[in-house]
């Protein structure tokens, strides 16, 4: 299991992903979930994936040879805009389907395999897609700005709370780590180190990518803060009044007559 989350702003976007891939509770790996395809000054993309690890192996694996091959066939560095490159990742899928699904499916495995990809090409503003396995994607939109693939219920409300197309990256960067920090804390198979990658609106490269392990002290910071916050805000809250005050005796006399 994995937990990715992409975030369009007005001023650029933001992508988080976590490294862990589990095969059980005794079989517990690290596999970056997180590809950068740069050409400063003309285009940068990230890419993220969740899912069969073998399948989004190759398909990245294949983006990246199609694009030293030298051949004329479509790729992401001479596609003319997000949506062709979206169209590549998703021919790139249908691919490894064509190729591998019959097979896992005499082995009973599903050919199971989800990606974001986002940036921005020379010439238009930065663009955001959410692909699925059958290589058809929808983009994300001014209501619609984020994406999560893996293990996305424990991170969404935060992020649903406090992130808008206004944010500024460093806000939607702090969202998202805490966001991924809900989603560690209630599934054992998503877990550290994290890769964090910021991209500027029109500065076409990254501008910051960022490996988060055990050592980092901010993510520990916000962390520990976090959960100090949330302890001292729910002790704040008022307690229910049924709690405070005694039924009245009407509805004491209704609950006694259901009862019985």
């Amino acid at each position: 299991m994995t937990y990715c989350v992409a975030m369009l702003l007005d001023t650029g976007m933001v992508f988080l992903s976590d490294s862990r891939t589990a095969a059980g509770v005794d079989q517990i790996s690290t596999f970056r979930k997180t590809t950068v395809f740069e050409r400063p000054g003309d285009r940068v993309m990230v890419l993220q994936s969740a899912g069969n690890l073998a399948i989004t192996q190759a398909v990245t694996s294949a983006l990246r040879e199609s694009l030293e091959s030298g051949d004329t066939q479509p790729n992401l560095f001479n596609c003319r805009n997000m949506f062709e490159a979206a169209q590549c990742v998703g021919e790139g899928l249908r691919a490894a389907w064509r190729r591998d699904a019959d097979a896992l499916k005499q082995f009973a495995v599903e050919f199971n395999a989800s990606l974001i990809l986002g940036g921005q090409i020379r010439g238009e503003a930065p663009r955001l897609f959410s692909i699925y396995s059958a290589g058809n994607f929808i983009e994300a939109t001014a209501e619609t700005s984020y994406f999560q693939i893996g293990e996305s219920k424990y991170g969404k409300p935060i992020i649903d709370r406090v992130v808008r197309r206004s944010s500024s990256l460093n806000e939607a960067a702090k969202a998202a780590l805490v966001s991924m920090d809900s989603t560690i804390r209630s599934n054992l198979s998503v877990g550290l180190p994290l890769d964090l990658v910021m991209v500027k609106r029109d500065h076409l490269q990254v501008a910051r990518h960022v490996s988060i392990d055990e050592d980092n002290a901010y993510f520990a910071s916000i962390r520990r803060r976090w959960s100090e916050a949330l302890r001292e805000v729910f002790a704040q809250l008022p307690e229910p009044d049924w709690l405070r005050s005694p039924a009245p005796a009407a509805q004491r006399e209704e609950s006694r007559t259901a009862s019985g």
